[in-house]
Parts: C-alpha cells; sequence; structure tokens
C-alpha cells in the first residue's frame, strides 16, 4: 500500500492523523507529515483519513 498525499491541497486540518496516528501525524509546527508505506495492517485506518479529508488530498494506492 502506499500513501500519497497532494500537498497542493493539504490544508493541514488534521482529520487524518485523528484518524490514522500511527500513519499520519501533525509535526510542531503544526504541517503534515506521514508514512508513504505503512504495514498492510494500517489499510483500514489509512483508508478512513482519505475519507475524512476534508480537502480530498489523500489518495491510497495498492
Amino acid at each position: 500500500m502506499k500513501v500519497i498525499v497532494d500537498l497542493a491541497k493539504c490544508q493541514d486540518h488534521g482529520q487524518c492523523a485523528i484518524a490514522a496516528p500511527v500513519v499520519f501525524q501533525m509535526d510542531e509546527e503544526g504541517k503534515l507529515v506521514w508514512d508513504g508505506n505503512p504495514d498492510e495492517s494500517q489499510r483500514f485506518e489509512a483508508e478512513e483519513a482519505a475519507d475524512v479529508c476534508p480537502v480530498q488530498a489523500i489518495l491510497i494506492q495498492d
């Protein structure tokens, strides 16, 4: 699984970090950081994070 974040769309709302805290985190400056190749066990959470993103900036690929 590959997690892609479109940084041109991302507005650092942080909803993804709430939905999938193992995959997505907010750094000290409030900017999004993420694991681009998380373990398959994180698929459900990563897909949930993509769904809750208010600007739909997250894409999950196989």
